[in-house]
């Protein structure tokens, strides 16, 4: 159902999927989707923001699912089970926000709602009139004497997303303001010289004290209590982080130093979907590629530390690794869904990135599929400190069953992250782990390993 701004519609379906449309090109910006849910108009916390740095609200009904892109069409998706809202929601506002331009420049702009569980569209609102807005609400989702309905917006901002979130009354971390400049010191004061004090007669130490009676029983020390600690106010929640940073072909590298990411663990991600036409047998490019239930990816790492010690982290062969002693990468898991909420996740602990020499991230296909073909993966890097550094593959036009993903290289003490977003095909006889090994000259022995 396509609408009209204002307009409209009853939900019926007890889960939808929301996704942001646009058509990408040469100077065409980005855009990410968000959502705000609202008692009153107003968010009840910052925990009812959910965008690209806050995936998930605390009750999981609200997800932000992630981006897909196929050919010049692009879409940044969201998952809402209506069923799962809290009842004082009474809105769930969808929003949009532009990094780096303005919608005047993103052509086909649309927000669309459909039913997961069929892929039907629900209703579609197409935006037609943006110019210099830098956020827009799109649309919003309402109760109405206990159901759910739709409503077309179109409502455009220019403040962007930071503007769109403070109007709804969440509080967004700003970038410090310039320090002020110092005023000029006073003069120093000018040393007053106090008089001459007469002089005073001390007491002779050989004054008479007075006498005790004799046997006086003499008061015990008591032993010395500490005062208890003083109360702390406890501690004010951290306004929400806006800034993200996304690598592309054309700004492949980004400085972990420069974005903040210099401690404390770093988590890398990996989800995935599978393009609802590869869902069974089908054809991509001349080849066949078939995608079953039970797909399974693996995130690995190879690392080369300072004192030249290499090895791999990996599910195959248990060699999970250890977070506080050398590697110092730990994989969290195996998983097999690739949820955007789950997928296959990589801890880094960056307080001893001192150690790391070079780290090639990389994933591959244990089974359920033939190559990467039809396959859409994001991946996330989230330092502690810092922004979030995310990137999603190309599509896939090659029988490949590994792909390097991201190489992470020590330049003088600061950590670069280099998108590589490679796919490979391995030899005839040849595993994936010793094909990326080869092709980034890792030299390591390689033997048959199992889970």
């Amino acid at each position: 159902m396509t609408m009209r701004k204002g307009m409209n519609v009853l939900v019926s379906v007890p889960t939808v999927r929301v996704e942001l449309g646009w058509r990408t090109g040469p100077g065409v910006p980005d855009a990410d989707a968000s959502a705000l849910l609202l008692v009153g108009g107003k968010v009840r916390s910052d925990a009812d923001f959910v965008f690209y740095n806050q995936p998930v609200h605390a009750s999981g009904a609200v997800r932000h699912e992630g981006k897909r892109t196929a050919g010049d069409a692009v879409t940044d998706a969201l998952s809402v089970d209506l069923g799962g809202v809290e009842p004082a929601i009474e809105t769930i506002v969808l929003a949009a926000s532009c990094d780096g331009g303005t919608f005047g420049r993103i052509p086909g702009l649309h927000i669309r709602l459909t039913d997961p569980a069929t892929g039907a569209e629900l209703a579609r609102f197409d935006s037609t009139d943006a110019s210099v807005e830098t956020a827009f609400v799109l649309g919003e989702l309402y109760r109405r004497q206990g159901a759910w309905k739709f409503r077309a917006v179109g409502q455009g901002y220019g403040s962007g997303l930071g503007g769109l979130a403070t109007d709804f009354g969440i509080s967004v971390d700003e970038p410090p303001a310039a320090a002020p400049v110092p005023p000029a010191p006073a003069p120093a004061p000018v040393p007053v010289v106090q008089p001459p004090q007469p002089y005073q007669v001390p007491p002779s130490p050989y004054q008479s004290q007075p006498q005790q009676p004799p046997f006086q029983t003499q008061p015990q020390p008591q032993s010395y209590q500490a005062p208890p600690p003083p109360m702390q106010p406890p501690s004010a929640p951290q306004p929400v982080r806006l800034t993200k940073v996304t690598l592309t072909k054309e700004a492949p590298s980004v400085s972990l130093t420069k974005q903040g990411g210099t401690s404390g663990a770093m988590r890398v991600n990996l989800s995935w979907q599978v393009h609802k036409q590869f869902k069974g047998w089908g054809l991509k490019s001349g080849m066949a590629s078939a995608f079953h239930s039970d797909l399974d990816l693996d995130l690995c790492a190879l690392f080369e530390l300072t004192d030249g010690s290499k090895g791999v982290v990996q599910a195959l062969g248990n060699s999970f690794g250890s977070l506080h002693q050398p590697p110092y990468l730990h994989l969290d898991g195996d998983d097999r869904t690739g949820g955007s909420e789950s997928g296959e996740n990589l801890t880094i602990n960056l307080d001893h990135k001192a150690a790391f020499r070079r780290i090639l991230i990389f994933v591959t296909i244990y089974e359920g599929a033939r190559s990467f073909a039809g396959l859409h993966a994001t991946v996330t890097l989230q330092p502690l400190n810092g922004a979030p550094i995310d990137f999603s593959l190309d599509e896939c036009t090659v029988p490949s069953t590994v792909c390097a993903l991201a190489l992470i290289t020590n330049q003088g003490g600061d950590l670069m992250v280099q998108r590589e977003a490679r796919y490979l095909v391995p030899q005839r006889g040849v595993s994936p782990q010793r094909t990326v090994d080869y092709a980034y000259g890792w030299g390591m022995n390689w033997t048959p390993g199992r889970k």
